[in-house]
């Protein structure tokens, strides 16, 4: 980061600081944070400084959104991005944040192979868009801070989506870190998603949201949660993949939590 950036930085930081009780309040109510050292949740209150000042945050459908509406959202967002780096700008490329009050429904025309039109209409709890605003139910924000055990979480699934595209269209192959064998990864993550396919083909009911089976970005998005919020069970049934994980995130969720 050079002086001048770092500078700006800084002053961001110092003018547009988060109330500490406001941080306090919010951040006890997250218990996917437990286990966090005190460097790692400076950062972390860092980064969803930042991460406040730079977005713009609208309540869709006469949603009046709080300032802790929005913290609960920029923490869980930021998390994810922890070990990225406060230089890489893996957050950046886009600004808005659109908050429903519940679910929302979408309607487009999606062309296939053959050049075929198909129109869907869809309800759904969270979408986002490469270059586009990130979309979230605020029930289902809350939802998930409740039942936080559960391994889902809309915040981070579409962060990972976010994180996902910073190389191209979402693919499950976000891009890795120097060092990180490319090989390894899609060889690792392609072996657990058609793993879970046969599963999900097969009627057998997988220990994850199936959603996961319906291509592999939404495989890396699900996980990704599960990574976060479930990090034992992803662990269990998959080690080799959290092992990818933790390397690409540069994070180990489960040693919060031993």
């Amino acid at each position: 980061m050079n002086i001048f950036k770092r500078a700006r930085t800084l002053y961001i930081l110092h003018r547009h600081a988060i109330d500490h009780d406001l941080w306090a309040k919010i951040t006890e109510k997250l218990t996917l944070l437990q286990g966090m050292t005190a460097v790692e949740k400076a950062h972390l209150r860092e980064l969803s400084t930042l991460f406040l000042y730079e977005k713009e945050f609208f309540g869709a459908q006469e949603l009046l959104l709080t300032d802790a509406m929005c913290l609960t959202i920029a923490i869980q967002a930021c998390l994810p991005a922890l070990g990225l780096g406060l230089g890489t700008g893996c957050l950046s490329g886009w600004t808005q944040i659109i908050v429903y009050p519940g679910a929302f429904r979408i309607s487009r025309d999606d062309t296939d192979a053959a050049g075929v039109v198909h129109h869907q209409e869809q309800a759904l709890i969270g979408e986002s868009w490469s270059r586009g605003p990130l979309i979230l139910s605020w029930d289902d924000v809350e939802r998930d801070m409740q039942e936080q055990q559960s391994g889902h979480n809309v915040v981070i699934h579409e962060i990972a989506h976010k994180l996902d595209m910073l190389n191209g269209s979402a693919n499950g192959y976000p891009p890795l870190h120097y060092r990180m064998d490319v090989t390894q990864w899609a060889a690792t993550l392609s072996a657990a998603y058609q793993a879970l396919v046969q599963q999900v083909e097969h009627r057998h009911r997988p220990w994850i949201d199936p959603y996961a089976a319906t291509n592999p970005a939404e495989f890396f998005a699900v996980i990704s949660e599960c990574f976060f919020c479930a990090p034992e069970t992803l662990h269990a049934h998959y080690a080799d993949v959290y092992q990818q994980l933790k390397l690409y995130y540069r994070q180990d969720p489960l040693r919060r939590i031993c």
